[in-house]
C-alpha cells in the first residue's frame, strides 16, 4: 500500500506540473488532442479545467487538510470507476479520490474524454512510478470491489441494476440554478454568464434555470452577455443547437428571449437544452426556498449571492469547484473510507 505522504505529494507534484510554464507546449497538444477527439472541448475549456483542477485539487495544503478529515484506509480495494465524458476531466475528482484514500482505481474512460484523462493519470505515474500497479485503465470493471458511476438517469438505472451486488455509488443527470434579485451589479452578471457558458453549458455545474422575481429585467443581463456572441455564434456546433431550439419555440409559439445566439424561456423544469436557459418567477424568499426544495435531486448547486442565499456558490465560480464540493452531494471519500 502506497503511504499517505507518497500519495499526497504525487497529487502535489501533478499539480506543479500541469502549472509549469515549461510544460504548456505538451498540455496545449494534449488539448488539442482532446478537440480532435470531441468537438466540444475546445483548447480554451481544456486548459481553463486544467487550470483549474491544478489550482483547486492539487495543492499540497489543501490534500493534507482534505485527507485529514477522514479515516485511513487500511485494507485497500480495487474500485472501478466509470467516467463521464461531457466536459474536460470531469473523471479526475473521482480518480483523486480513489488513489489519494488507498485503493486501487480500475478506470474505464469515456470515449469523448479518453486523450485528456489518460495524459493525468498517465503523467501521475511517471511522477510517482509507485501508483503503476495502483492504476489500471480498462475496458470491463468486473473485477472490482465497488464502484463509482457517473451518467444519464437512464444509464443510471442500469448502472444501479449492474452494480447492485457491490457497495457503489450512482450519480445521474443534475444540474445548477441561479437565484437573482435584480440588484447584481455587472461583475456579479458577467460571473453569471461563465456559470451559464463555459463548456458550452454541457457540465451539471453549468447554470441552466434562473430563478427570478416576477418583473424581472433581463436587459442588463443581456447587455453582459453579449461578449459571447463571437465565441458561441462562431461555434458550428453550438450554433446548430441554437438554431434547432430556436425553431421549435417558434414552431410552438413558446413566449422567449432571444439575443442571437442564447434564449430564456419561462418554465418550470429543470434542465434546458442547450442555448436555451429557463427562469422561474418567485415571489419572495419562502416562495424560493419551497421551489429549491422541491427540486434538490435536481439541483447540484446554487449560484447566487452568499449573504442573500446561505451556501450558495458566488457568481462565477460554479466552475471552479473545492475538493470537498461532491458531485450529488455524496462524500466520495466517506465511501471510499468506509469498505
Amino acid at each position: 500500500m502506497i503511504d499517505r505522504n507518497t500519495r499526497i505529494k504525487a497529487f502535489a507534484h501533478l499539480g506543479e506540473y500541469l502549472l509549469n510554464p515549461t510544460n504548456s507546449i505538451e498540455i496545449k497538444e494534449v488539448a488539442q488532442m482532446a478537440r480532435a477527439r470531441n468537438g466540444w472541448f475546445v483548447p480554451e475549456n481544456t486548459l481553463f479545467s486544467i487550470e483549474r483542477i491544478a489550482s483547486n485539487y492539487l495543492d499540497e495544503g489543501k490534500l493534507n487538510s482534505f485527507l485529514n478529515q477522514y479515516e485511513q484506509v487500511t485494507n485497500p480495494k480495487k474500485i472501478g470507476v466509470v467516467m463521464a465524458g461531457n466536459v474536460p476531466a470531469v473523471g479526475f475528482h473521482d480518480a483523486l479520490c480513489v488513489l489519494l484514500s488507498g485503493h486501487s482505481l480500475l478506470a474505464k474512460l469515456s470515449k469523448d474524454d479518453t486523450p485528456l484523462m489518460f495524459f493525468l493519470l498517465e503523467t501521475l505515474k511517471k511522477l510517482e512510478p509507485e501508483f503503476k500497479n495502483a492504476i489500471q485503465i480498462v475496458e470491463r470493471i468486473n473485477e472490482a470491489d465497488a464502484y463509482i458511476a457517473t451518467g444519464s438517469d437512464n444509464t443510471a438505472r442500469y448502472f444501479e441494476y449492474y452494480f447492485a451486488q457491490k457497495p457503489n455509488i450512482v450519480r445521474k443527470n443534475r444540474t445548477a440554478v441561479a437565484v437573482l434579485d435584480g440588484d447584481e451589479s455587472p461583475e456579479e452578471l458577467s460571473g453569471l454568464s461563465e456559470d451559464i457558458f463555459r463548456y458550452f453549458g454541457l457540465g451539471c455545474r453549468n447554470v441552466s434555470k434562473l430563478y427570478v422575481p416576477k418583473g424581472y429585467d433581463f436587459s442588463k443581463l443581456y447587455e453582459v452577455i453579449e461578449e459571447k456572441r463571437a465565441f458561441y455564434a462562431n461555434h458550428h456546433k453550438y450554433f446548430n443547437n441554437y438554431e434547432y431550439n430556436r425553431s421549435i419555440l417558434l414552431v410552438n409559439q413558446t413566449p422567449h428571449f432571444d439575443n442571437g445566439f442564447v434564449m430564456f424561456t419561462e418554465s418550470e423544469a429543470m434542465v434546458s437544452p442547450l442555448s436555451v436557459v429557463y427562469y422561474e418567477n418567485y415571489e419572495d424568499i419562502s416562495h424560493l426556498n419551497t421551489l429549491l426544495e422541491n427540486h434538490t435531486e435536481k439541483i447540484q448547486c446554487v449560484v447566487a449571492d452568499p449573504t442573500k442565499v446561505p451556501g450558495a456558490v458566488p457568481f462565477g465560480k460554479a466552475q471552479s469547484p473545492g475538493l470537498k464540493e461532491y458531485a450529488d452531494g455524496v462524500d466520495t471519500m466517506a465511501f471510499l473510507s468506509s469498505l
